[in-house]
């Protein structure tokens, strides 16, 4: 489990395809002390929860991750190369503060970031959703998106299906997230809040 809330701001620095939408190996370069890292605990890397394999600390502190072709196929890790930057939050520990909203790890699918607009000192991002999700967003709500635990302002249905839903990224989280290099026309990893999916299940079977 995790929070949404971002501890590092990690950067690829070796990648590995296998053939024909096998496994893809990863080294992340990272600011955790790899001594801190077990091999088989899970980080939250973009919001997709990878299991560690290898770790080092030359010439920097790094981490390796291993990505089956389902899981790329169903985020964005497809888009990963060298040199992207990636939001990563380690797994929860007993006692730890929960200071976003409980976040699993477990993408449900990708959003696109189709504005972007500065309001005072903030941004503000519009993203557009698939039919599938957009049911579960909802003003106030809350959303992972690249791992982030970020607030909806508002919604809006788009034709078709899905919607198009806005959130401010202050400019503390720009500095030490990914978010502040994101473009306009970039997929993220969009995790729906747990507690959206069980009241939607809920009025299903009242239905």
């Amino acid at each position: 489990m995790f929070t949404g809330i971002i501890t590092d701001r990690g950067e690829i620095v070796a990648l590995e395809r296998a053939p024909e939408g096998g496994d893809m190996r990863v080294r992340i370069a990272c600011n955790y002390d790899p001594a801190s890292i077990d091999i088989g605990a899970s980080i939250a890397c973009d919001g997709v929860c990878l299991t560690v394999v290898a770790r080092g600390d030359s010439p920097r502190a790094w981490f390796e991750v291993q990505a089956s072709g389902e899981t790329q196929d169903k985020t964005n890790l497809s888009d990963w190369a060298e040199g992207h930057v990636i939001n990563l939050e380690r797994a929860l520990k007993v006692g730890d503060e929960l200071g976003g909203h409980i976040v699993s790890g477990h993408v449900d699918g990708m959003a696109e970031i189709v504005g972007m607009r500065d309001e005072a000192e903030s941004t503000r991002f519009t993203f557009r959703a698939p039919a599938s999700l957009g049911r579960f967003i909802a003003p106030k709500g809350s959303v992972a998106l690249d791992g982030t635990s970020l607030t909806v302002n508002e919604v809006v249905d788009v034709p078709g299906g899905g919607c198009d839903f806005g959130v401010n990224i202050i400019p503390h989280t720009k500095v030490v997230t990914g978010w502040g290099v994101a473009q306009i026309g970039q997929k993220v990893n969009l995790e729906i809040d747990t507690l959206a999916r069980y009241v939607a299940r809920l009025a299903e079977a009242e239905q």
